[in-house]
């Protein structure tokens, strides 16, 4: 597995991956698809923090990070999406770990990770890498014609 810096060729698999979550899961909110404008924009402005993972030639993931909220007091805490193609075990976690390594180059702190609460398996991976839960925003998100408890957790980056 490789994990590097994603180029405009990684972007109709990003879109595949990104649009499947959307459309078939309620591990996101949004039930608006990306397009390709939206990926190049997002390449663009993220060029050291759009990550994918490749396995035989082909993206079996992808990771991107960028800032938690506006303002100079959230500089350093940035808050990222990960998604991975079925049964490529292992892949999430090398791209998390290369990001985090990464981030904490930029000078992010702490990364947040913001889950659908009827995503238990996310939340199970991100405490294995070390994230706590820091809240439970009740029925915040929609989707599916029902609500959805959104999950908070966080990882201090410089935690040795």
């Amino acid at each position: 597995m490789l994990i590097r810096a994603a180029s405009p060729a990684d972007l109709p698999a990003i879109k595949a991956l990104w649009n499947a979550m959307i459309r078939d899961t309620t591990a996101t909110f949004t039930s608006v698809q990306k397009t390709d404008a939206d990926l190049a924009d997002l390449l663009a402005s993220r060029p050291s923090a759009l990550l994918v993972a490749e396995i035989g030639g082909a993206c079996a993931g992808f990771i991107t990070w960028g800032p938690f909220r506006t303002g100079p007091g959230y500089a350093h805490t940035a808050e990222h999406s990960v998604i991975t193609a079925r049964h490529q075990q292992g892949t999430g976690r090398a791209l998390m770990e290369t990001a985090m390594a990464q981030a904490r180059g930029q000078g992010i702190h702490v990364m947040i990770a913001g889950i659908s609460a009827e995503n238990a398996a996310a939340v199970a991976f991100h405490h294995r890498l070390g994230f706590a839960k820091s809240g439970q925003l009740p029925q915040v998100g929609r989707k599916n014609g029902r609500w959805i408890d959104l999950i908070l957790m966080s990882c201090d980056l410089d935690a040795p």
